[in-house]
């Protein structure tokens, strides 16, 4: 009796771990075709890059055209990434095929023809698109979903909303504490993104509309942030920061961290107010091809599908707002 209690034991274990593997993509990843796109497989999918928020976006569309499962789930700190529904060796590949380079090194790329289908927050800038007619290039852009640029505070600043004349007054120097915007008395942080990042060229077409943003003291170099979660890290840490993002970031990728977005001239960001665009900062978000692109190459194919009513409901289903 112990002996055959033993053997059924062993055999619902391993009936549990064979199910437990099919639960988890057991699939033959490799050899994956397209339902959706005719002649697409998982060997001949394009070099697909783009902006470290569009990442998602990337993998959905990715997860949509081959039938696989995902779910949003943690990554590390206090990000989330979409996770697909594949085994670990599966999923590695999957990650190697859907790159994010960030905005400016993904265009670089793209033009370099490391790439061959973009989505980016925001359109090509003029020291990118000399770099591409110097080589001969040109790109094509379709915006196929709507941004925003927003503003975050820490939870604890008791400051809820700014105008846009204030927000040019606090990066130009002429504000410098939270007190003469209806706040406590402490100096305000401003922190500003890199160079030629997304969110730095969203802000300075957007906002600043070319005035210039304070230089400020060396002893404040630490107010520049290289990536997008360092912008949330910081006012998440700081009671007096104040930084910038895109909304998609904040609400679908940065969800653990506390930080308050603040309504811009009475309006505040949210997926309503991008649709109509009642928020003064919205932005396209881009797909982006070369010009000289085959038009029966799979980059190409993916370029026209993405502007289906299928593209469209698959970038509503990733979180953002369908352009």
């Amino acid at each position: 009796m112990y002996k055959f209690s033993l053997i059924i034991k062993v055999l619902v274990a391993t009936l549990f771990f064979v199910s437990c593997n099919k639960e988890k993509g057991d699939t033959d990843f490799d050899n994956l075709r397209s339902p959706i796109i005719e002649g697409l497989t998982v060997a001949n999918y394009p070099k697909v890059d783009g902006s470290t928020s569009a990442e998602p976006l990337n993998a959905v569309i990715f997860c949509k055209l081959f039938g696989i499962g995902y779910k949003w789930a943690p990554e590390y700190w206090n990000l989330q990434r979409i996770e697909p529904n594949l085994n670990q060796s599966d999923s590695e590949k999957f990650w190697s095929m859907i790159k994010s380079s960030a905005t400016h090194q993904s265009y670089i790329n793209l033009i370099d023809k490391e790439a061959d289908f973009l989505l980016n927050a925001r359109s090509i800038s003029s020291d990118e698109k000399a770099y591409a007619e110097d080589k001969g290039i040109s790109l094509i852009e379709t915006p196929i979903a709507s941004d925003a640029l927003i503003f975050i505070v820490n939870p604890n600043n008791p400051i809820t909303s700014l105008t846009s004349e204030q927000i040019q007054d606090i990066y130009t120097g002429k504000i410098t504490n939270w007190k003469e915007v209806g706040g406590s008395d402490n100096e305000i942080k401003p922190y500003v993104r890199n160079a030629n990042s997304g969110s730095q060229e969203l802000m300075e077409a957007l906002v600043m509309k070319y005035l210039d943003i304070k230089e400020f003291p060396v002893n404040h170099h630490e107010l520049i942030v290289f990536n997008m979660s360092g912008a949330v890290d910081v006012v998440f840490r700081e009671d007096n920061a104040i930084c910038y993002t895109v909304y998609y970031y904040k609400e679908n990728i940065a969800t653990g961290y506390n930080v308050k977005s603040v309504t811009v001239n009475g309006v505040y960001p949210d997926k309503e107010t991008i649709r109509n665009k009642s928020y003064p900062y919205v932005a396209p978000v881009y797909a982006v091809i070369r010009s000289d692109l085959d038009k029966l190459s799979m980059a190409n194919k993916l370029y026209e599908w993405i502007k289906t009513e299928e593209g469209t409901q698959t970038i509503g289903e990733s979180g953002y707002v369908p352009y």
